[in-house]
């Protein structure tokens, strides 16, 4: 009888083997930048770096003060250390001018209202930047609405009062602050000036600070800004926010009424607040900020502080800011031809 054949046994590595072809393929993956450490630093491109927010005025108004809420609560998500650096000057200009000119690698990021992308470029000859070409919407993260508010001093209680106040103590000619000139401000000032036939006159100044500060101390009688610039001075009585922008009253301020309400259309589009980076700016990188912002808007006790300065909070992704961009820059062209502003 023929012996049963046995089975040749298999070949089983050694744990030598194991390691060494362990070793190989990590060594390789490490080369060729595919293993899990080169796939998280990919992702995540902004970790360990310095991230400039530049804010296009100074240090104490509205947008400096929402800059450096949303930078606090960025540097945990991003992993990065993250600084609010004020440019002053010429309505964001300078700020813009300084993004266009950063390096595009994700580092140098403008956080932005509408003023400096959507009417700048629109009023200033040579604003010395194109948001179309030399940016790129990162995320958006809020709409709000401007205000027109009263000093302290001044002894109208509404806009009617004020109308006729400016009638009666001033001849029909006073002094309307507005934050930067050229503004969607300033354009709302002279619609006003045309309805009410008052000879005003808009007084820029370089930023909200400023301009709360001389109203703060009645040296002019009215001012037109932001919801957030005027909110906590209105809340403590310093000052009253008699009328807002926008298609309905804020929830921030239900007391207040709407121009549209006080017989003054046409101001319904609300302006937002975004962040941009200069054209170039990796995909990664972008994606990245992107999704650490939408995670920081989720918080609520960040919702909660945004909102009680007036601004209603949404994450929006890049092409979405970017849509918006160009929906109100189109709304406020005509609303600026209107007026026959000529650009200077």
């Amino acid at each position: 009888m023929n012996p049963r054949p046995t089975r040749p046994r298999p070949l089983t590595p050694t744990r030598r083997q194991v390691l060494a072809a362990t070793l190989a393929m990590a060594g390789a993956a490490a080369l060729l930048g595919t293993g899990p450490a080169a796939a998280q630093g990919a992702a995540q491109p902004l970790a360990g770096k310095t991230v400039r927010l530049l804010v296009g005025f100074p240090a104490g108004g509205g947008t400096d003060a929402i800059a450096r809420i949303l930078a606090e609560q960025l540097k945990d998500e991003l992993g990065a250390t993250v600084i609010v650096e004020n440019k002053p000057g010429a309505g964001g200009q300078l700020a813009a001018q300084t993004l266009k000119t950063a390096a595009p690698d994700g580092t140098t990021l403008f956080l932005s209202h509408d003023h400096t992308i959507s009417i700048l470029p629109q009023v200033v000859k040579t604003p010395g930047f194109d948001p179309a070409t030399d940016f790129v919407p990162v995320a958006g993260f809020a709409t709000f609405v401007n205000a027109f508010a009263v000093s302290g001093g001044t002894p109208a209680k509404g806009f009617g009062e004020y109308v006729a106040w400016v009638r009666s103590a001033g001849g029909g000619k006073g002094a309307v602050g507005i934050p930067a000139p050229a503004s969607v401000p300033e354009f709302l000032v002279k619609l006003i000036a045309q309805k009410y036939q008052l000879d005003l006159v808009a007084a820029p100044y370089r930023g909200s600070a400023p301009m709360m500060a001389d109203m703060l101390g009645n040296q002019i009688a009215a001012g037109v800004g932001s919801i957030p610039d005027f909110i906590e001075n209105h809340r403590h009585g310093k000052l009253r926010v008699v009328a807002v922008l926008g298609s309905q009253r804020q929830a921030a301020l239900p007391e207040v009424p709407t121009f549209a309400e006080l017989g003054l259309a046409g101001f319904e589009d609300v302006p937002y607040y975004g962040v941009f980076a200069p054209a170039g700016t990796p995909r990664p990188a972008i994606d990245q900020f992107s999704a650490a912002l939408a995670k920081v808007l989720a918080r609520p006790p960040v919702r909660e502080r945004l909102a009680a300065m007036g601004l209603t909070v949404g994450h929006m992704t890049g092409e979405q800011l970017g849509q918006r961009e160009r929906a109100y820059t189109a709304t406020w062209s005509r609303i600026i031809k209107s007026t026959g502003f000529v650009p200077q």
